[in-house]
């Protein structure tokens, strides 16, 4: 079997390193002309890092990231609302980690190269349609000049974000990404080490929040290569999204600096960190409606194309990798590709899509949300504000529900041995 993959994000790179190990052939089409290593921090949840272990990747991992140690959620003056241990410390069997996402695509690219055969991935070329036959798909990629190329496949996999071209072909009458009305500020700074050096620190509520973790070595050993993100309310929910070019554009520090007054927090001296950073990134919280199905005839889509979702709870890149997982899963165990996709989708489609909404909602956000609603002035007891057990069933029920994969993928990983 041959699987065409449009996007060499993490999502596609780790779906193409699962086929090979599952003996399966793959092509990839990226419309970037190199792998840069962009972007900014994200988190590797324990269920998404268990797979790239079984790929044997866990060392890698090692060198590039940061095993996480411990979360807190803060009100915006830097009251505690709740925290706990988080990866191994919390009796997870791999780490949880905080990793840059332009190293993490690089990693997983260079280990595609290794592992595929030569001439499987193709860059600067720009996925534009397909065409299905009873006997496979065929997909034309252009490149930078116009050619235009044609490659031929069992099955197409849209990995291509949250702008899928594959999703838009499938979907025509969706229009845009649906815009939160919330933007965030993202960037990094070295800055001094708080909260035992692997923590990630979550304050605010609602309308603005800020979210601090490291993501690599500093340049003395009292600091660390410190990712920032502030969130805040800048439009009402379901307004018009900014125009797709004005996406990570860079920001204004006119623009970011009254937000920061609201934030008053002991640990981390936010506006100083802000101050401290070079270029920082402008983006819209987008995601889109879930849809009924990812799957038709051959072609499917996996993460951000399949189910686009609000950063809260580290589970972009997670969900897309356990995509990844129950997609090789599937096709390996299943003769007929259009079966092998049905059942993928059944797996994944109802978790994630149930994810996409829980983070609407706030994910385990929600819980420094509830007390902004309550006590937006501060507390002095904040279980008369509300009950740990309330609290723990918000930050633990979201938990249970998004690290959840298929039976097939845990079957798969228990019969292989993890591999």
């Amino acid at each position: 079997m041959k699987v065409l993959i449009a996007g060499a994000g993490i999502g596609g790179l780790t779906t193409a390193l699962f086929l090979q190990r599952q003996g399966m052939r793959c092509e990839i089409f990226e419309q970037a002309k190199e792998i840069r290593a962009l972007g900014v921090g994200i988190v590797l949840m324990p269920h998404a890092v268990a797979q790239l272990a079984a790929l044997d990747l866990l060392p890698e991992l090692d060198a590039i990231a940061t095993r996480s140690a411990h979360m807190y959620y803060e009100t915006r003056r830097g009251q505690g609302v709740w925290d706990e241990p988080r990866g191994m410390l919390a009796g997870h069997a791999v780490p949880q980690f905080f990793v840059h996402r332009g190293l993490l695509q690089t990693m997983l690219f260079e280990a595609a190269c290794r592992t595929l055969p030569e001439g499987s991935i193709h860059l600067g070329q720009r996925f534009e349609a397909f065409r299905q036959t009873a006997d496979g798909v065929t997909v034309d990629v252009v490149a930078a000049d116009g050619t235009i190329t044609a490659a031929h496949g069992d099955v197409l996999v849209g990995a291509d974000g949250i702008h899928s071209v594959v999703r838009q072909r499938l979907v025509p009458q969706e229009g845009p990404p649906l815009w939160s009305g919330l933007m965030m500020w993202r960037g990094a700074a070295d800055w001094a080490t708080f909260k035992g050096g692997a923590s990630m620190l979550i304050a605010g509520g609602v309308d603005a929040k800020v979210v601090c973790y490291p993501i690599g070595p500093g340049t003395t050993p009292e600091t660390r290569l410190t990712n920032w993100v502030v969130c805040a309310r800048t439009a009402p929910f379901g307004a018009t999204p900014p125009r797709r070019e004005d996406w990570a554009r860079p920001g204004q520090m006119a623009d970011l600096a009254p937000l920061l007054k609201q934030f008053t927090i002991d640990t981390v001296n936010v506006d100083a960190l802000v101050a401290a950073t070079g270029t920082f990134w402008e983006y819209p919280m987008c995601d889109r409606d879930p849809i009924a199905h990812w799957s038709q005839g051959r072609v499917t889509l996996l993460g951000d194309a399949a189910h686009p979702m609000y950063p809260m709870g580290g589970n972009g890149a997670s969900q897309a990798i356990l995509d990844a997982r129950c997609l090789s899963d599937a096709l390996a165990t299943h003769d007929e590709p259009v079966a092998a996709l049905k059942t993928y989708e059944q797996d994944r489609l109802p978790g994630t899509s149930e994810i996409v909404r829980l983070n609407r909602g706030g994910g385990p956000e929600a819980v420094i949300d509830a007390i902004e609603v309550r006590a937006p002035d501060g507390f002095a007891d904040i279980d008369a504000v509300l009950s740990r057990g309330e609290r723990e069933q918000i930050v633990r029920g979201y938990a249970s529900k998004s690290s959840v994969m298929s039976a097939r993928a845990v079957a798969q990983s228990v019969a292989t041995g993890g591999r």
